[in-house]
């Protein structure tokens, strides 16, 4: 049996109804965080321009594009929707996969689910299996392999057996799903070709959205695809991807992210919250981290929110003299800031032997501050937001709140929070209620005449 055979099989006939509390519980806060993430990006340059874009190219339908009066097609609707959810890097991810699911595979159950009749069971089942799936297929990958971080290289697998489960697709026809995806979901920018991370290209993950939902549909009118995708044992460990299905929910063992930048630095971002006294002179800043994270773009003085999202030195120096605040979300004007500019152009910023071997089951960092009265050091293993060092629900709707005060109106903020408070009972009608009222302060006349 192809390996792909396999996470078809246990996509495909995974027993319905099995899931416990705790993972849909598990999932409710995933999909609270992902609308706290889209609340902050809704009015930026990428979310908006993707959203202008699937309303052109995909056409009218029954899904919706949150927060505005548009219904387009399920792949426009996702499209758009996963372009929000992760265009200021506040989308959940996770540490062996070292990229984000939540974004692309909850957009695209949410499309489909108001598409056709499907039940808030196999909504909750399609998003424990979507990311199982992607979260396997790109942890499988062994370090010195990966060409490219992106995780538009793996979550159109997710979003494919997401979307194959809510059109119960069989097993050969899930198989078949997942390969096609899997051969024409984006390619993607090769580590060392390009400084992509500070354009809106990001993580790729919307094309992924569309090439995974595209798998789901084919394969559901009889198309095929390479089912060896993931049988060379050099590139994809079997037993990671495939061992023990079922058993335990990856979901579970996602990280949230508190600030609106690249993962790797919220380490680095803790340790300076942690020793940073306001109003003190910040004379000499230095971070130690893994040398992965001395090979993200780093601009000192970025010009785009996608720049600084990729920025030790800018988002460091911002929270260095701002706090967390200034992180959630960056206001675009702190771009121009001359204080941060500074301060950024003056971090010191190294790969640490220490930290050699992290990579990408961790980020730890450490950062040596001299506010005036000498040299202080904090070290942070696990970021905030970490499995072993968590958000509380509460935090989460903390988020939220914080992340939709200047975005949207604050009838919808509570209207949203009682629907997700009530997802595991109440079920997902009224969130989609919620999503489809048009609350949201963008300028909706505009966006009704492009419809």
């Amino acid at each position: 049996m192809h390996a792909i055979e396999e996470l078809a099989k246990f996509a495909a006939t995974h027993p319905a109804g099995s899931l416990c509390l705790s993972t849909k519980n598990a999932c409710a806060v995933l999909i609270t965080d992902l609308l706290a993430a889209v609340a902050a990006g809704l009015d930026s340059k990428l979310a908006v321009a993707a959203r202008q874009a699937a309303i052109a190219n995909y056409g009218t339908g029954p899904a919706n594009v949150w927060l505005t009066c548009n219904t387009l097609s399920i792949a426009g609707a996702a499209m758009a929707n996963a372009a929000a959810a992760s265009s200021l890097d506040l989308d959940d991810g996770h540490r062996g996969a070292a990229g984000h699911p939540g974004a692309g595979i909850i957009p695209a159950v949410f499309a489909i689910a108001q598409a056709i009749s499907v039940s808030d069971e196999e909504i909750f089942e399609a998003i424990a299996i979507g990311y199982d799936v992607a979260l396997r297929v790109a942890t499988a990958r062994p370090t010195p392999t990966i060409d490219t971080y992106s995780s538009g290289r793996w979550v159109n697998y997710g979003v494919a057996a997401a979307a194959g489960r809510l059109l119960k697709l069989a097993p050969s026809q899930m198989a078949n799903a997942l390969a096609i995806a899997g051969a024409e979901g984006p390619i993607g920018v090769k580590k060392g070709t390009s400084r992509y991370q500070g354009s809106t290209v990001k993580e790729l993950i919307p094309p992924a959205v569309v090439a995974g939902l595209t798998g789901a549909f084919r394969a559901q009118a009889n198309a095929t695809g390479p089912l060896d995708l993931l049988d060379n044992e050099q590139l994809y460990v079997r037993s990671v991807m495939t061992g023990e299905l079922g058993l335990h929910w990856w979901l579970e063992d996602c990280y949230l992210k508190p600030y609106a930048c690249c993962r790797y630095m919220h380490a680095a971002i803790d340790a300076i919250l942690a020793m940073r006294r306001a109003c003190a002179p910040i004379l000499t800043l230095r971070i130690e981290t893994f040398q992965r994270g001395t090979e993200l773009s780093n601009e000192r003085a970025p010009l785009t929110l996608e720049g600084a999202q990729y920025s030790y030195h800018f988002s460091c120096a911002l929270a260095a003299l701002y706090g967390r605040e200034a992180l959630q979300p960056v206001d675009p004007m702190r771009l121009h800031d001359p204080k941060v500019l500074e301060l950024a152009g003056r971090i010191e910023l190294i790969a640490h032997p220490d930290f050699a071997e992290s990579f990408p089951k961790g980020t730890p960092c450490r950062v040596i501050l001299d506010q005036g009265n000498g040299p202080e050091s904090c070290t942070v293993i696990s970021p905030l937001g970490d499995v072993d060092n968590p958000m509380s629900p509460a935090q989460v709707r903390e988020k939220f709140r914080r992340l939709a005060t200047t975005n949207l109106d604050p009838a919808w903020q509570d209207s949203v929070l009682r629907a997700l408070d009530g997802l595991t009972t109440a079920g997902f009608v009224p969130l989609f209620g919620t999503l489809n009222s048009g609350l949201g302060k963008i300028d909706q006349s505009k966006e009704r005449v492009l419809a």
